[in-house]
């Protein structure tokens, strides 16, 4: 989508004079001013006080919130070249964000940081006011400016490893994109990593297992949809990606396309619409453990639905159908066919595309693979009435009120190392509600985040503060004599 409104020089302009104010507004909230960090030092490097994986929204926010916390030695990894971090400019497939345009996040509360004052700079307060809802790619580009006026630090083209516990610090091993080996101390870790954080994208079995790799592609993956023209393609799940998919298809010029989904009728209220209330936003993680259940239990129940304009997108074509109550029971290749079995019947597709969602499992990452057996699950932690189940529900990590991982074992070794790793990914969700992988929740996320953070090193160093008082001696008052001459 190309927005209209100010030309290149407008736009430059705009930029240029929001670039100003920020600076202007930051300097007028900067208070105190100075960092407080005792820092720290291994094998003659200075230790990060917070790494955070993940150059995103949720990641640069954070990087953000510790800046205005006075925690300025952090760093911020993210396996992607620069400007393709996230999904908006990779696998999103939506025309637009589906939050309303008014949702403010990682600005934390600086109005000269918010994506409308990004917006109305780039293209005019006309276009603004025009506007439904913020397209991808602006919002991507809103997060590349973002990143640049607040002077964040980031590494690209860091691949995260893995991090093992070692003299009290955590140890992170990295791969660059060139294929060169990292290490870096750090007293604390975010993972910033988004939805997929808490374990990977989900293809059935019987579909990887059945079909050629060339066949079939999940909804976060690359795929090249001009080669799908005049093909009959087969999109699998009732979620907002399988629908966006299945009209990018269309609209590369499939001959076909198909989608079913499980459900008896495709979901139409969005949970997500009701939870963008402050007090759920704020303080769902205060809740006790059955009401959170309760609440989580419902939300995924509903689903979050296509939105009205993105199922438009596919109904405008004659080529496309949807079959509700339609799961698929097995494929196999026939010839240079993808047969799929049905309770509806046997369909043929050249193509097809799985919008299933993703699993949360942390011993399918491989930065968190080291310690996952060790993690806590809400399966462990809560027993639900009967008929009040959810075995996804319980495959979530339980973490501890400022996102850190909780050991299921207080005494096993690995419990010092997972209280300092803090999970700021969807998987979150039923601890903490909508936090860094929702635009919807950032805010509030983030600043319960960055004030964990910020304690947890402040109670760690407390005898160095009580130490550092003990010997401050800078005088205020330096003379006892009359001033030179009487204060006008």
């Amino acid at each position: 989508m190309t927005m209209h409104g100010h030309d290149g020089a407008d736009a430059r302009d705009g930029l240029d004079a929001l670039r100003r104010a920020v600076r202007r507004d930051l300097g007028v909230i900067g208070y105190p001013r100075r960092e407080w960090v005792p820092p720290r030092h291994h094998d003659g490097r200075r230790v990060l006080d917070v790494a955070i994986i993940g150059a995103g929204q949720g990641g640069l926010a954070t990087a953000f919130a510790l800046k205005r916390g006075s925690i300025d030695n952090v760093q911020v990894f993210d396996r992607a070249p620069r400007g393709g971090e996230g999904p908006w400019v990779t696998f999103a497939r939506m025309i637009t964000l589906r939050t309303p345009k008014y949702v403010t996040g990682p600005d934390l509360g600086v109005p000269s940081l918010t994506p409308r004052a990004w917006f109305e700079a780039r293209y005019g307060a006309q276009a603004w006011e025009k506007l439904d809802k913020i397209p991808r790619q602006d919002w991507q580009a809103y997060l590349d400016w973002y990143r640049d006026v607040l002077d964040l630090p980031v590494a690209n083209d860091h691949m995260f490893e893995g991090v093992t516990w070692e003299d009290g610090l955590l140890r992170l091993s990295f791969c660059t994109s060139a294929g060169e080996r990292r290490v870096h101390y750090a007293r604390k870790l975010v993972l910033a990593t988004g939805i997929e954080g808490g374990g990977e994208w989900h293809v059935p079995a019987f579909i990887r297992e059945n079909l050629p790799r060339v066949r079939f592609a999940h909804t976060s993956e690359t795929i090249d949809f001009t080669a799908l023209k005049g093909k009959r393609v087969g999109v699998l799940g009732a979620g907002a990606s399988a629908f966006d998919n299945a009209a990018t298809a269309l609209e590369a010029g499939a001959g076909s396309v198909t989608l079913c989904l499980r459900r008896r009728a495709i979901p139409s209220v969005n949970p997500y619409r009701w939870m963008e209330n402050t007090g759920f936003l704020a303080y769902f993680y205060a809740l006790e453990d059955r009401l959170r259940w309760g609440f989580m239990q419902r939300i995924f129940e509903l689903n979050q639905p296509p939105p009205q304009d993105t199922f438009w997108r596919c109904r405008r074509h004659a080529n496309f159908a949807y079959h509700t109550g339609c799961p698929w029971d097995d494929v196999r290749m026939r010839g240079d066919e993808v047969v799929v079995q049905t309770p509806q019947g046997e369909m043929t597709f050249d193509f097809v595309i799985i919008g299933t969602g993703f699993t949360v499992d942390l011993s399918r990452r491989p930065e968190t693979r080291s310690f996952a057996h060790a993690v806590a699950l809400w399966g462990e932690r809560y027993t639900p009435p009967e008929g009040e189940g959810s075995a996804v529900l319980g495959s979530y990590p339980y973490l501890g009120e400022r996102y850190q991982f909780i050991a299921r074992d207080p005494a096993d070794p690995l419990a010092p190392m997972l209280a300092n790793i803090h999970n700021f990914t969807f998987s979150a969700t039923p601890s903490m509600g909508l936090s860094g992988a929702s635009i919807s929740g950032m805010r509030f996320g983030v600043e319960r985040l960055a004030q964990g953070l910020g304690r947890d090193l402040y109670v760690a160093d407390g005898q160095a503060h009580l130490d550092s008082l003990l010997a401050y001696d800078t005088p205020e008052l330096i003379s006892l004599d009359p001033p030179a001459c009487d204060p006008v």
